[in-house]
This record gives C-alpha cells, sequence and structure tokens, in this order.
C-alpha cells in the first residue's frame, strides 16, 4: 500500500500542476475577448481566429482541469442518502462508483477521441470558418483530458482504500475552499511578487 501511495501521490502531484498552469487559460481567454472586442469596436475589424482561439482556451479549462477538479473533490454530488450512511459506507459506495462508472467512461472516452485527433493530426484538419484555426490542437484535449481524469481516478480508489486501512487522513475531505478565480488571483499576485522581486535583485546586482 505504501507503493501505491507513492504512486497516488505522484498522479496528485501532475494532476495539481496541470490545474495550475492551466488556470491561466482563463486569464487569457479574458484577455482575448476584452482585445477582440475593444479592436472590433473601435478600429471596425475582427477575425474568427479571435474566437476560435478563445474556444481552445474553454475546452483546454474544461478539460485538462477534470482531473484537478477530482482531486480537490468539487466535482457536483447531488448527495440524496449518501450522508445518512457511515463514512466507511460512504468510501466503499466512492470506491464503486469510481471503479464501475468514472473509469470505463474516462478510459473509453480516450481511447475513442484518440483515432479523432490523429485524423486531424494527419490531415492538418482546418476549420472551415474564414480565417478559422488549425484543428487538431484542440482535439488532442479530449483523449488528454480523460487520460488525466483516469489517472485520478486510480489515485482517489487508491487514497480510499488507504482510509479503510487507516493510513490516511478522509480522503474526500475538500482540500481548500477557495474557488478557481481566488487561486489565479493569488497566483498572479505571487508571480508578480517573484518579478518585482527578481528586479530589485538585478538592480541590486548592477550597483555592485
Amino acid at each position: 500500500m505504501n507503493f501505491l501511495l507513492r504512486i497516488s501521490r505522484g498522479i496528485d502531484w501532475l494532476n495539481e500542476r496541470v490545474g495550475r498552469v492551466v488556470l491561466w487559460c482563463i486569464l487569457i481567454a479574458v484577455l482575448i475577448s476584452a482585445g477582440n472586442a475593444i479592436i472590433r469596436k473601435v478600429f471596425d475589424t475582427s477575425s474568427n481566429a479571435w474566437l476560435e482561439v478563445q474556444w481552445y482556451l474553454f475546452s483546454a479549462v474544461f478539460l485538462l482541469c477534470a482531473g484537478y477538479t477530482l482531486l480537490r473533490n468539487e466535482h457536483v454530488r447531488i448527495d440524496v442518502l449518501l450522508h445518512r450512511f457511515s463514512k466507511r459506507t460512504q468510501i466503499w459506495i466512492d470506491i464503486f462508483g469510481l471503479i464501475f462508472f468514472l473509469m470505463p467512461a474516462a478510459v473509453l472516452i480516450a481511447a475513442l477521441a484518440w483515432p479523432v485527433f490523429m485524423r486531424a493530426f494527419v490531415s492538418r484538419e482546418m476549420s472551415e470558418n474564414a480565417g478559422g484555426l488549425i484543428r487538431w490542437p484542440v482535439y488532442i484535449l479530449a483523449p488528454t483530458g480523460f487520460a488525466l481524469l483516469a489517472l485520478q481516478g486510480i489515485s482517489e480508489i487508491i487514497k480510499r482504500f488507504a482510509f479503510l486501512q487507516g493510513l490516511i487522513d478522509d480522503p474526500t475531505r475538500k482540500r481548500q475552499q477557495k474557488s478557481a478565480e481566488e487561486e489565479l488571483a493569488e497566483e498572479i499576485a505571487r508571480q508578480a511578487e517573484l518579478a518585482a522581486r527578481k528586479q530589485v535583485e538585478r538592480g541590486a546586482g548592477g550597483q555592485a
């Protein structure tokens, strides 16, 4: 079980890193949308490419963050009866759902989406819209996103069995209550602080 928990921590680390990187797509999409609107109003010109890149970025957030969302236990749950059971029963129900519902669906969708991506990649499929973008970069998001979700499903199964053995704390407890927007704002502030610190260090080095 200790070996499996190391695998679980590795999967968690992967989806944590992917999630934090993809969060920036939200800001980029907002900036592109605002910039496109301003250019359209001021210069009376635009391009379908700007619209499509926003769709691509939204798709990246939606698909690539599926595993990250499962890691944070933020997927929507409709709990009518589950809260009435003991924690161990809830964990067993989770394990059943992960093994027999999430895993087969994620693996099947990833497998079916891969040939779609390959056909678009080989043919260099382009958007049918004038000025549109090449399609394969967005097609690869589906198999990649569901593969990450399946990996996180494996991690969650491992953690639930470890919890039943008393090796770890409750894995269903939400890790934090911050929204994606709050996380992004904190990351922007952190990056700005790092940039300012580097600027100061460069200035100090130049004076020396």
